[in-house]
């Protein structure tokens, strides 16, 4: 199956951080450092010489308004605001750890973030640039906050790359476990988690999160809140949990994913280190519900440099015409076929056959899934070029057994959110932070 950096290739259309107005001085300007407030501007942080202030809360504010489309009452954003403030102190502390570790988040991972954000909330592409202007937020308030979770990945990555050994004994063990598992049910789950980092929080962190548990009620998006506020790595895939069973959860949630119904917000759930809010996508029985395989053709039109939106190249323009008359003269998967060996790629003709439940983001999985038989895509932009595909069968399996590469990245995952939690836990006791709740 593609990996999921694959998938995002073909939907991601070359959103460069030139196209929101962002310099590259303007990403590389140097956290950890003593920063002069502004006349009007308060105090509410200090993070190790490096100052949050009331305005860097209002902007994220604002920030989670834009991204969920619900305007943000004032006794809503003060509910936020300190639980927005501890947020952003860690933050902080990712961003100056990747610096001290000479990390550099490379500009298009960033794009690619932002593209994805935009997918999900159904904008146009280049449109969240308008929208952060009109809204009154701060582009490097939305650059910041990717930058320190793309930023926090690589250092785990890092920290995790000579200690990491995922053994075959591991991999066997596990497979066991799920092959004992058939006719269990299983839970495709979504998670939104607050860390409380000190006893003397929890009230505030409940408020907040409680808060947030209102705003997706009143119909804000899971994924674009868990993106905002979740403290885990799934918090790059919108909090998806994908699907899971009940005993690799917490106890409290696993009881609670097994009677709240499909679609419904829980409650604030007490978990180890702070509260959880938990939605329910699916169910469905282990081994008896495979979901739909789906095969697909595929032609790749490479371009001979990056995309700018703003700005493309003869040859940029000319692979995007020349797409555009395959799609209109292709006819079935075969014809796909015989266009991909006239225009030779790296991309495999046939990637293999693809899980349709697992497929991200949301836009590509409905396209799979909707697109009719052998009938060619229009052409889909990435920044590396353009891509046709053709959906040449769509199966429904009555048993789809994870792969032992899936099986190893499951098991490097829970290895790195906990790596990740004891990380930041050290961080904050080693770090001097500054609270002036009232602002100076």
């Amino acid at each position: 199956m593609p990996s999921l950096a694959a998938c995002r290739r073909f939907f991601q259309a070359g959103l460069l951080l030139a196209a929101l107005g962002v310099t590259n001085a303007a990403l590389a300007a140097p956290a950890g450092q003593p920063t002069a407030a502004l006349p009007g501007i308060r105090i509410v942080a200090v993070v190790n010489g490096d100052i949050i202030s009331n305005t860097d809360v209002d902007n994220r504010a604002r920030l989670f308004a834009l991204s969920t489309g619900l305007p943000l009452a004032t006794g809503v954003v003060e509910r936020l605001r300190s639980q927005i403030t501890r947020q952003l102190i860690d933050e902080r502390l990712r961003i100056q750890e990747t610096q001290r570790r000479r990390i550099v988040v490379a500009d298009r991972d960033i794009a690619a973030a932002i593209f994805e954000i935009e997918q999900r909330n159904g904008m146009p592409r280049g449109m969240l640039r308008q929208k952060l202007a009109v809204d009154g937020v701060s582009q490097r308030t939305l650059i910041d906050q990717l930058r320190s979770q793309i930023g926090w990945t690589q250092v785990l990555k890092e920290q995790l790359a000579d200690k990491i050994n995922i053994s075959d004994t591991d991999v066997d063990s596990q497979l066991r476990l799920l092959a004992q598992q058939t006719g269990k049910q299983e839970f495709r789950v979504g998670e939104i988690f607050v860390p409380v980092d000190d006893p003397a929080n929890v009230a505030d962190a409940r408020r907040f999160v409680e808060t947030v548990i209102q705003e997706l009620r009143a119909g804000a998006p899971f994924a674009m809140v868990a993106a905002q506020f979740s403290q885990t790595q799934s918090a790059l895939e919108g909090g998806e949990l994908g699907w899971v069973q009940v005993n690799q959860l917490d106890p409290e949630v696993g009881r609670l994913v097994t009677t709240m119904p499909i679609g419904a917000i829980s409650n604030p759930v007490r978990v180890p280190g702070g509260f959880s809010v938990v939605t329910l996508y699916g169910r469905r029985e282990a081994g008896r519900d495979g979901g739909t395989a789906v095969n697909i053709r595929q032609v790749f039109l490479p371009f001979t440099s990056a995309l700018n939106p703003q700005a493309p190249t003869d040859q940029q323009r000319q692979a995007l015409e020349k797409a555009q008359r395959l799609s209109a003269s292709l006819r079935g998967c075969e014809q796909v076929e015989q266009a991909a060996q006239a225009n030779p790629s790296p991309r495999p003709v046939d990637p293999g056959e693809i899980r349709l439940e697992a497929v991200n983001p949301p836009q590509f999985r409905q396209l799979l899934g909707s697109l009719p038989l052998g009938t060619v895509s229009q052409p889909l932009v990435a920044p590396d070029g353009v891509v046709l595909l053709a959906v040449c069968a769509r199966t429904p399996k009555t048993h789809f057994a994870p792969s032992r590469p899936e099986i190893q990245r499951m098991l490097i995952n829970e290895r790195v959110e906990l790596l990740s939690r004891q990380m930041l836990r050290d961080l904050r006791r080693q770090s001097t932070i500054d609270l002036r709740p009232q602002g100076v």
